[in-house]
């Protein structure tokens, strides 16, 4: 598949780190120089200077023979634009653009985005996505990331296991035994450098990582019985003062439940505009890591520091120094996938991934199988995808054990009517089933060939 990619900034890398683990060639155009150096120095990519929106620009990126396009500049019409000379001019079949602005995003304003109008197949929010990432984490303390699946019937929990998890050193047939009221089916486990599929036998141990599909109605109870629960995160602080800051602190200015929220940013214009579009929330102009200003934060009475600069490095300081500040709960927005490594060195720091919350929004747009939904999990090292078995799927009347699905891969839940079933090998599909297939990055294409 050729695709261009039209920005080179924090979204169009996160983006590109993914997409170059698949078959593609993938064109990256930008006016900036220094952003293409950057992504052509750590990536397999062609890189063009210039401004994507010009006609002469996309010709050079060889529009002509684009499958798809990503407009992900930092400017909303610009985007626009680029998808409409994309379509006018080029006719390329997929069109997938960055919008931010929470106005474009406004339903009543929906049927601006068609064929008609704006030709743009898919709209994405990756600074919103983000946002909404952390808020649902913050609303669930002791779990280290959720993953809304099903229509929000269910959630993929990520733990972190430590000593005080009553579940250890139990083979999983048996955590029943244990907790009576445990209803889960297991994703994954990642143990040190390795990432696999349990089976019923294995043992859960310290320092485990591990991805679980919960009911939405159990997810404060299944942390409970991880040994995992901790205080209701009332007192916020923020590291940064970008779009993703501004969206968080809309959220949280309407949450009852948050007593405090506090954004710390150095840009004095930033700051401005952060104190002029939020009503109570205490903006702060000066340097991130100062010892005056996080004393001003009042960082040692905060429950949840939040950092989402653009700068991985302050990210991760941030998050450290709010640690040894007595935060409990310290989250980090991860921009380059190579940072990932430091995951298991960070504690109890939580890191979003970038790539992997955007990405998850076009990897329909990517595959070959006819699906619902698909997310990118495991830090863009693995995917669940959401399939309906209609009518006319091949693989109804089948065994899950006839599929011969790769060993790095599983149907781990299917929900039949208001059912989840937990399958085994000798589990028949039916018509309608709605399948959760998990596969690591390295097998994707083998699972295409079978799940058509």
């Amino acid at each position: 598949m050729k695709i261009i990619v039209c920005g080179g900034g924090s979204v169009g890398k996160s983006i590109v780190s993914y997409l170059v683990k698949g078959n593609n060639d993938i064109v990256v155009i930008d006016n900036n120089a220094t952003n293409l150096d950057n992504v052509s120095q750590e990536f397999d990519i062609l890189p063009v200077l210039g401004e994507a929106s010009h006609p002469d620009i996309l010709d050079k990126a060889g529009a002509t023979d684009a499958d798809l396009i990503l407009a992900l500049t930092n400017s909303d019409e610009t985007n626009m634009v680029i998808c409409q000379i994309a379509h006018s001019l080029f006719h390329i079949p997929h069109k997938i653009a960055r919008i931010d602005s929470e106005e474009f995003l406004d339903p009543l304003w929906a049927s601006l985005f068609n064929e008609n109008h704006i030709p743009i197949d898919l709209l994405i929010s990756p600074n919103i996505e983000i946002a909404e990432n952390i808020l649902n984490t913050l609303k669930y303390p002791g779990c280290s990331g959720i993953l809304p699946v099903l229509g929000g019937e269910a959630c993929i929990l990520n733990l972190k296991l430590t000593e005080k998890c009553p579940l250890l050193n139990t083979p999983l047939l048996q955590l029943n035994r244990l907790d009576e009221y445990l209803d889960i089916g297991f994703v994954n486990i990642q143990r040190d450098d390795e990432c696999f599929i349990p089976e019923m036998y294995d043992n859960l141990e310290k320092g485990d990582e591990i991805n679980i599909l919960v009911k939405a109605d159990k997810i404060e109870e299944t942390i409970r019985s991880f040994g995992l629960e901790k205080p209701t995160n009332e007192r916020i602080v923020i590291f940064g003062g970008n779009q993703i800051a501004l969206y968080l602190g809309r959220k949280i200015e309407r949450d009852d439940s948050i007593v405090s929220c506090k954004i710390i940013e150095e840009n004095i214009d930033s700051a401005r505009r952060l104190a002029r579009d939020l009503t109570h929330t205490v903006v702060i102009q000066g340097p991130l890591m100062s010892d005056i200003i996080l004393k001003e934060a009042s960082i040692n009475h905060t429950d949840a520091s939040i950092t989402v600069t653009a700068n991985d490095k302050d990210n991760l300081l941030a998050s450290m120094i709010s640690q040894q500040s007595g935060v409990t709960s310290t989250i980090a927005v991860i921009n380059t996938p190579s940072y990932n490594n430091l995951v298991s060195n960070m504690g109890d720091n939580i890191l979003i991934d970038r790539s992997s919350v955007t990405v998850s929004k076009i990897l329909k747009e990517l595959r070959k199988t006819k699906m619902r939904d698909a997310y990118a999990i495991n830090r863009g090292n693995g995917e669940i995808w959401e399939i309906v078995l209609d009518e006319e799927n091949q693989n109804i009347g089948k065994k899950i054990g006839e599929l011969n699905l790769p060993k790095l891969s599983r149907i781990f839940v299917i929900k039949r009517k208001e059912d989840f079933i937990y399958p085994d090998p000798t589990t028949e599909l039916e018509q309608d089933d709605i399948l959760l297939l998990y596969m690591d990055s390295s097998v994707i294409r083998q699972v295409e060939k079978i799940i058509k």
